[in-house]
């Protein structure tokens, strides 16, 4: 996700911050299906006429303005980089806390890290609530030829689009309607910006960290072969073609265990949870 400047463990402040109060709700297909029907999301269709997932944005989830102007870029975007917030691997899948896990990354982002918004361009609740994250990220999507400048992984901010996924995925996976949304959110944007399935990475594969979790980072070849059958193509889907300007922090060796970075929430942030 976002490289904080404190190398703290990330797990250990985030967990307490996400022991919410909310009702568990199990994700079924059916109620997956409500729930992408929720005030304060949308769906168009893409370039190609296929329907884009459900996307809550900014205003849906009660986000504060930018502090200043996000700078909206005149290109597209190289590829998509997929994250974990490392945070705990909750039961909770209502659209409630899936709000007030965007809010929370929010003030984080903006009032300790000191940055204009929040970092990613969308977050996927456990729930699988698909929400916007950075502003004007989802009015740049079903434009398909601009990109809003990021702030998720060192040297990619300006042509790799950031997802994260809320969740630990270090030693499980993450649920089924998760990575089915995420798999939809994906497909959009390689639909698109025109960005093939091979060009979806981790963010270890550029920092040093061990985002987005060792189960998850190697779901990566299923998830790039999923996008390539919504986008209508069943062939294989061959190795990402791996960019020659990887930044000064990237581990020589990729099989090497990587540090921790810090991603987290301070505790007590999502707790309780607010609202709209």
């Amino acid at each position: 996700m976002t490289l904080p400047s404190s190398r703290l463990s990330r797990r250990s402040m985030f967990s307490a911050a996400l022991s919410l109060g909310a009702a568990t709700v199990l994700p079924t297909a059916a109620a997956t299906g409500a729930a992408r029907a929720a005030t304060g999301s949308r769906r168009s269709d893409g370039r190609d006429g296929a329907t884009a997932p459900r996307i809550t944005d900014c205003a849906g989830w009660g986000a504060r303005e930018a502090s200043e102007e996000v700078v909206v870029l005149d290109t597209r975007p190289e590829r998509i980089i997929v994250h974990h917030t490392a945070s705990a691997n909750v039961t909770d899948y209502s659209q409630r806390r899936a709000h007030a896990l965007a809010r929370a990354i929010q003030r984080f982002h903006m009032d300790t890290q000191g940055w204009i918004d929040t970092g990613q361009h969308f977050t996927v609740s456990r729930g699988a609530f698909v929400l916007e994250g950075r502003h004007h990220s989802l009015a740049a999507l079903e434009a398909g030829d601009r990109l809003v400048r990021g702030a998720h992984c060192v040297g990619q901010n300006s042509v790799a689009i950031g997802i994260e996924n809320e969740g630990t995925y270090t030693t499980e996976e993450p649920p089924a309607a998760q990575f089915s949304a995420l798999a939809d959110l994906c497909a959009q944007v390689c639909r698109q910006y025109d960005v093939p399935p091979s060009e979806i990475y981790g963010h270890r594969d550029f920092n040093s960290t061990a985002c987005p979790g060792d189960r998850l980072h190697a779901m990566l070849p299923r998830l790039r072969q999923d996008v390539a059958r919504r986008l209508g193509s069943a062939q294989p889907v061959g190795l990402p073609r791996w960019p020659v300007d990887l930044p000064v922090d990237w581990p020589a060796d990729p099989a090497a265990p990587a540090r921790s970075l810090a991603e987290y929430l301070p505790p007590g942030l999502l707790d309780p949870v607010r609202a709209l």
